[in-house]
């Protein structure tokens, strides 16, 4: 798992150490995986930070998306990547399939493994979050059933009901990722992913991200212009939202194009003082990813932002600057906290376990 990066003479590690706000290069002479480009990074990770597999399975791709850790029952819920299924009913979907994986924790290593049984059909659920007492999943629809979101409770039998399937009577592309404002709205990305892969209809919407408050039923578009809205999390004081665009890899199977978006934006929400309706204004890059995109985006309560890469895990601090990586071979989609430090890395076929520092906590739980 060694970074390919040039040698850096004694000299030039002197120099760039003194200039490492501005040209930020990783230290020489770190414990790797963790490498770090900013010495705040350390306080991150602590003295004695670990990299671990927990499941290495080499059947399919299950370890891919949502990610949410439900603290009551001590469970994790991922959703796989696409699965060839063979069912005949199974043409609405292309033939393609998504499982949700349940693991209940005893300790950190010692867990039980299953799969969510919902008695409803299958919604090829993909990002999700944490929602009242159990979690709100994107769900990417079919060529028959409509995407949306929907309602998982975290308790088996897991029942779910759809919290909405349009907008105004349009029907959504394919729900990506979501996060839940403190005030109870349900902030999403809807790229076009499900219609490249070929079990969704052709577009009738952009590729939005929207704000939908389930009280009301309000529902808003909120920002455009992107390629391919993806990854979506709030700083810990809510004042700002980011939101990736991984345009440089499409659904469709072509190649990666380094000339398209892997970035990562952020916007300053903005009151309206009549409504108190909330805008998304000064839209600015925060970051580019130097390896694959950044697809699945969270915040630690300090602020710091880290995204899932084509590397592992990238950490930037909250002005954008590159602080380190937690390198995992194969790279992630996407990652979870836990309690104190704990950390959850997908790598579709492996699902690896990061200890960092115990004041290292996700800003979504706080644990």
């Amino acid at each position: 798992m060694a970074a390919h990066k040039r040698p850096i003479s004694d000299s030039q590690l002197a120099e760039d150490r003194s200039t490492e706000e501005t040209v930020p290069l990783p230290i020489e002479s770190q414990p790797r995986p963790f490498l770090i480009y900013h010495d705040s990074f350390l306080s991150l990770i602590g003295p004695a930070p670990t990299l671990k597999i927990l499941i290495d399975d080499s059947r399919a791709p299950y370890f891919h998306e949502a990610g949410v850790f439900h603290p009551k029952t001590n469970t994790l819920f991922i959703t796989s990547n696409l699965l060839h299924d063979p069912a005949p009913d199974a043409v609405t979907t292309a033939n393609k399939t998504i499982v949700i994986t349940r693991l209940e924790f005893f300790s950190p290593t010692d867990f039980s493994r299953d799969k969510v049984r919902c008695p409803e059909r299958n919604y090829m659920a993909n990002g999700g979050t944490n929602y009242r007492d159990g979690l709100i999943l994107c769900a990417q629809g079919s060529l028959n059933e409509p995407a949306g979101l929907i309602y998982m409770e975290a308790k088996r039998p897991h029942r779910t009901c759809s919290l909405l399937n349009n907008y105004h009577s349009r029907p959504f592309n394919s729900p990506n990722d979501v996060v839940v404002h403190s005030d109870g709205s349900v902030w999403f990305t809807d790229p076009i992913y499900g219609f490249e892969q070929g079990f969704r209809p052709k577009p009738q919407l952009p590729q939005h991200v929207y704000r939908f408050v389930p009280a009301t039923g309000d529902i808003r578009v909120v920002a455009d212009g992107f390629g391919r809205p993806n990854g979506i999390a709030f700083a810990p004081d809510e004042r700002t939202l980011y939101i990736t665009d991984t345009d440089a890899v499409h659904a469709s199977g072509a190649a990666w194009d380094p000339t398209r978006a892997a970035t990562i934006y952020a916007f300053s929400l903005l009151y309206d003082p009549a409504t108190q309706a909330p805008f998304l204004v000064n839209r600015r890059v925060f970051a580019h990813a130097d390896a694959g995109v950044p697809d699945g985006i969270k915040c630690d309560v300090h602020g710091n932002v880290y995204a899932g890469c084509g590397d592992g895990i990238n950490v930037w601090n909250s002005g954008g600057t590159l602080i380190g990586k937690i390198l995992v071979e194969g790279g992630v989609a996407n990652f979870c906290f836990g309690r104190k430090g704990e950390l959850w890395a997908f790598g579709e076929k492996k699902l690896w376990r990061v200890q960092l520092a115990e004041g290292t906590m996700g800003a979504l739980l706080k644990i």
